[in-house]
């Protein structure tokens, strides 16, 4: 394969990508969707604190990611079409803005709504507002909108690099995928 990348991005990087991703997907799986009668029922308890676990875990990596490319090292980018370049930035920085306002909607319509956000191992977080179930179930609304718009632009994301690697081989894939994968 012809590699125009001079180097991967670290170990790091690459972990905390593809967690992200792994995790992201999970949570769009076990959210439980829907209205809030269904959402804060008893039979979807697991489910909802899964989902509540997972959002959180997403948020915290997502701003873990942001700190840690501060001060890592970045490949060296490689020459692309212009489009193409404005392209993958834009659609880099609308998912970070994705990975952190999806969670954050989603705290902020819960506990609007007067509910916790209550995790795996048995953590609650009570809402330190007053409620406003009206607003809160436009941001639930919202967080569910955000949440598929996510979906949607991360798996663009994963189309243009296996694009990436299958039509034009330049390595843009192979910069984030672990050095045993190529």
């Amino acid at each position: 394969m012809n590699h125009f990348y001079r180097h991967k991005h670290s170990p790091v990087t690459q972990a905390l990508h593809w967690l992200t991703a792994v995790l992201v997907l999970l949570a769009f799986t076990y959210g439980p969707g829907g209205p809030e009668d269904r959402v804060y029922s008893t039979e979807l308890d697991f489910d909802r604190h899964l989902h509540e676990t997972l959002g959180l875990s997403v948020f915290v990596l997502s701003v873990l990611r942001i700190l840690w490319q501060w001060i890592d090292r970045q490949p060296r980018p490689l020459a692309l079409a212009r489009w193409m370049e404005i392209a993958s930035n834009a659609v880099q920085g609308l998912l970070y803005l994705l990975l952190l306002a999806v969670p954050v909607s989603a705290v902020l319509g819960a506990w609007l709504e007067g509910h916790p956000i209550e995790l795996l191992n048995g953590l609650s977080f009570a809402a330190p507002m007053q409620t406003n179930p009206g607003l809160g179930a436009l941001i639930a609304d919202i967080h569910g909108w955000l949440g598929d718009t996510l979906l949607w632009l991360a798996g663009a994301h994963a189309l243009a690099a296996i694009y990436h690697r299958a039509v034009l081989k330049d390595g843009v894939l192979g910069s984030m995928l672990p050095s045993w994968f190529d």
